[in-house]
């Protein structure tokens, strides 16, 4: 449940009438010195645990591309938008009795990181469909506790998965640790490019996007060659509960 009575006070015109252009600096600035146009990252906006009004107002500022990280908040938040409001993005993970719900509501979800997960999405797609984007998750940090294909096996599994019918695997995603050493981030974002360089090595059925960065890592991610950034905090607020 959302804490309505803290969040719905907080006028979210206001607050991204200064917090957007702040973080479209941000990324203009870190593609520029990356010898990148602006243009090459898509700013995801992410707005867990804040409400419906939120993503009005982020509507409103023209941004199109919107995530969420829990099924059940994407399917209210599309019953009080629509469908075709925006592109909505499916960003955590993702239960395998809801891989049905999340197949038929979100436009990309960038969170399979399971062949098995991969397996019941492809099976929720109608014969007929057009193929659901996914983005394959890799534990580029090799953290215990995160989920997503091992760097040790991940070619194969992801050249594996592409494979599968009804889905097309537009790219690759991973979770940095959370640390502020900018050469151990720039490592993570750097191996899952070069796992991506070695897919595009055996197959041509995988996408080239690169889902990585987020409020407090997107500026190095983009120098390492990230092309969706996934932004919450900088743009909303802290989350409230």
């Amino acid at each position: 449940m959302y804490a309505m009575t803290t969040t719905e006070s907080v006028d979210y015109r206001a607050r991204l009438a200064q917090s957007l252009p702040v973080v479209q600096a941000r990324i203009a600035a870190a593609a520029e010195a990356a010898g990148r146009g602006p243009a090459e990252v898509r700013l995801v906006a992410v707005s867990k645990a804040h409400p419906v009004s939120a993503l009005e107002a982020a509507l409103e500022v023209g941004l199109r591309d919107l995530g969420e990280n829990r099924v059940e908040e994407l399917e209210r938040k599309i019953g009080v938008l629509g469908r075709e409001a925006a592109t909505w993005h499916m960003i955590g993970h993702v239960q395998g009795r809801k891989a049905a719900t999340a197949a038929a509501l979100a436009d990309v979800v960038h969170s399979v990181d399971s062949f098995r997960l991969a397996e019941r999405l492809s099976r929720a797609v109608p014969e007929g469909q057009g193929a659901l984007r996914v983005l394959a998750q890799v534990n580029a940090s090799g953290e215990g506790q995160k989920g997503g294909f091992a760097m040790d096996t991940a070619v194969d599994e992801i050249h594996r998965l592409s494979e599968l019918r009804g889905l097309r695997v537009d790219g690759l995603m991973t979770m940095a640790p959370f640390v502020d050493d900018e050469v151990v981030l720039g490592r993570v974002f750097q191996r899952l490019r070069e796992t991506l360089e070695k897919l595009g090595a055996v197959t041509d059925e995988v996408g080239t996007e690169l889902s990585m960065g987020m409020t407090n890592d997107l500026d190095i991610a983009i120098r390492e060659g990230s092309t969706m950034v996934r932004i919450g905090t900088a743009l909303f607020g802290e989350r409230i509960r």
